[in-house]
């Protein structure tokens, strides 16, 4: 059984439609205790100004791998900038888990990351801008891989075969990823996929380095993949322009769904497809119901069975403001439930499942002072109306 959205808000969906005005279809649920929230990064601490891009993952031994970029000096994107990590090892629980199975550290939900650690930073104090993480896991052999950039010019990756403990030295790859004809180079952020087939996925950006106007003519969004367990790294379709940072989500029939930041300037998020696994794209279009501002934004698919269900990630306006978390019944055509886990100012965030079912979501938030990481029940999401 899906979930229906309000008797009002239907009228009112209706209504604004008929009035060509609908922005947002459904009503937006508030936060409440229900969600559970603790700070993995703060700003100000450990050495670094402004900590910021937030990536997170699932280790195949249950270990929760959250990243982000130590920004040293100052708030900007480009600057002495390293790459942190913090783990979160997850433990057996009992009566305290919402739905059984797991728990992200303690009872308050996850006060018990480990310290932070250093995943690769260059030239010591020096200006050398290393970020944009974007970690994917190979469930086959359990491999975490480490996508990111130097200078948002060449592209690095690295990797741990033991839970995140540790890190090889990284390896370019740039000239398999990346044109010749690009200046810009972004991967993520956020996190990578694998699809069933076994081929790892890195989302990415670019931009040309010619051209009329700026990323609104000359951005667009990419993927790369590995056929081979990471051993070797392949360029796969790059998408019409006026494009940027993105994620990528497998549907049930093994297309590809790319949700993307853009500069329409329609606050929409704007999606494509792909058949062949991300080697081509189909036009960009915006979605009325998904708000977005020039932002990052994260897509994360819950379920397959018994429920089709893929979730969403980002502001919910206006601006950077109310951190919103979405769900699509069937397949990303419609998004009827929404519900704001922060309000207030909050950016960039990336979603994760959990293994007992519940989802977790690290974002920043407060004028970029922390990044957050929220988990909270499907139950609590769809307000007890889902199908059990």
């Amino acid at each position: 059984m899906r979930i229906r959205p309000p008797a009002l808000a239907c009228c009112l969906v209706l209504f604004a439609a008929a009035l060509g005005v609908l922005h947002v279809f459904v009503a937006i649920s508030r936060a409440d205790d229900a969600a559970k929230q603790v700070d993995v990064f703060l700003s100000g601490t450990e050495g670094y100004h402004t900590y910021r891009i937030p990536a997170v993952v699932l280790s195949n031994q249950q270990t929760l791998l959250a990243f982000c970029e130590g920004r040293k000096t100052g708030r900007g994107d480009q600057g002495d900038l390293d790459l942190m990590l913090r783990r979160l090892p997850l433990r057996p629980c009992f009566a305290r888990c919402p739905s059984g199975g797991t728990t992200a550290g303690g009872p308050d939900g996850g006060n018990s990351w480990q310290p932070m650690q250093l995943v690769y930073e260059e030239g010591g104090t020096a200006k050398i801008t290393i970020g944009n993480p974007c970690p994917v896991v190979d469930r086959q052999t359990g491999t975490i891989w480490l996508s990111f950039c130097r200078d948002n010019d060449r592209v690095f990756i690295t990797h741990s075969t033991d839970d995140g403990k540790s890190w090889a030295k990284p390896a370019e790859i740039t000239a398999d990823v990346k044109k010749p004809e690009w200046g810009w180079y972004a991967t993520g952020p956020g996190h990578g996929i694998q699809l069933r087939s076994g081929r790892l996925v890195i989302p990415s950006d670019c931009r040309d380095r010619q051209g009329q106007g700026d990323w609104d003519q000359r951005g667009h969004s990419l993927v790369f993949y590995s056929d081979d367990h990471g051993e070797s790294w392949k360029l796969g379709g790059v998408t019409d322009a006026g494009m940027n940072e993105c994620q990528v989500v497998e549907l049930a029939d093994g297309s590809l769904l790319l949700s993307m930041r853009n500069y329409s300037g329609k606050n929409q998020r704007a999606f494509c497809t792909s058949t062949d696994a991300g080697m081509t794209w189909s036009k960009p279009k915006h979605h009325p119901q998904v708000y977005c501002p020039t932002c990052q934004s994260s897509i994360q698919r819950h379920s397959l069975k018994p429920q089709n269900i893929i979730l969403y990630s980002g502001p919910g306006g206006r601006g950077r403001n109310n951190m919103t978390i979405r769900l699509s019944y069937d397949e990303g055509q419609t998004w009827p439930v929404a519900k704001v886990i922060h309000d207030g100012s909050s950016a960039y965030s990336d979603l994760v499942v959990l293994p007992d079912g519940t989802i977790g979501c690290l974002y920043e938030r407060d004028d970029y002072k922390r990044i957050t990481f929220a988990r909270f029940t499907l139950d609590w999401l769809t307000d007890g109306k889902g199908e059990k």
